[in-house]
């Protein structure tokens, strides 16, 4: 764990060496790759060379100018992913990691093996209900003083600048994901802060798509069902046929 120049900008890096392919975390809206150590991390350390950064703005990762757009952090992560991992990759993300995946596959599908994209909208028009008034935390206050290189001021202007940008992005068409062609594993909770169809919309859009519906569990499946996701999350990596190989009603059997 340790701060890498990534094209000009302090950006913190973390390896969890393994033998295998490589996978890149990437962790949720104003949020940070530890957040992934305790739920996600366990699922698949044992079978891949595991890398994660901070995105811009996140974490242990100071601001610069743009930060937070979508093809700003889509671009940061092609960046990571050619200079840092060095090829193709395995993608698992959580939230605005999700979007980054998907986005990264639709501009760079050369640079993606996989990806598992858990409680993630490709668009702002989804239903999502973003509550009311933000509200900052003592703790919020307290965990960004612990972690970020910025004045403790910052955070103010990071967390209204997030949710300016989600009220118009991002903004994926069913077209353009409908030319990932890599596994895909939709993971959604049936609480999410978007409308449910929009979940199965995106499932359907992907040629090559899977999708689960964690229950009982609100956006952060991660933290809230690891107990179910975790063997979610392990079989897709298990099963990478593509749909309907592996359906037990595609010949008569009986069963």
């Amino acid at each position: 764990m340790a701060y890498i120049n990534l094209r000009g900008h302090q950006t913190w890096s973390v390896e969890y060496p393994a033998v295998g392919d490589p996978l890149l975390l990437l962790h949720g809206g104003l949020s940070a790759t530890e957040n992934f150590d305790l739920h996600i991390l366990p699922a698949v350390q044992d079978r891949f060379y595991v890398y994660g950064y901070d995105r811009t703005a996140h974490g242990r990762t100071g601001i610069r100018e743009g930060f937070y757009h979508f093809d700003f952090q889509r671009d940061e992560a092609i960046a990571y992913i050619e200079d840092v991992i060095g090829g193709p990759t395995h993608l698992l993300g959580h939230s605005d990691g999700g979007i980054i995946a998907l986005m990264v596959a639709i501009k760079r599908p050369d640079l993606v093996l996989s990806i598992i994209a858990t409680g993630t909208n490709y668009t702002w028009d989804a239903g999502l209900t973003l509550g009311g008034e933000v509200i900052i935390t003592d703790e919020n206050r307290a965990e960004f003083a612990e972690r970020s290189p910025d004045s403790p001021e910052t955070l103010d202007r990071i967390i209204h600048k997030a949710y300016e940008v989600w009220e118009t992005e991002p903004n994926m068409t069913l077209e353009e994901l409908g030319t990932i062609t890599c596994p895909v594993l939709v993971v959604n909770g049936d609480d999410e802060p978007f409308d449910p169809h929009h979940g199965v919309d995106l499932f359907q859009a992907l040629p090559n798509g899977r999708l689960a519906i964690i229950p009982g569990s609100p956006h952060a499946t991660h933290k809230v069902k690891p107990h179910l996701l975790i063997p979610i999350i392990q079989d897709f990596y298990d099963h990478p046929e593509p749909r309907g190989e592996s359906n037990p009603f595609s010949e008569v059997t009986g069963d």
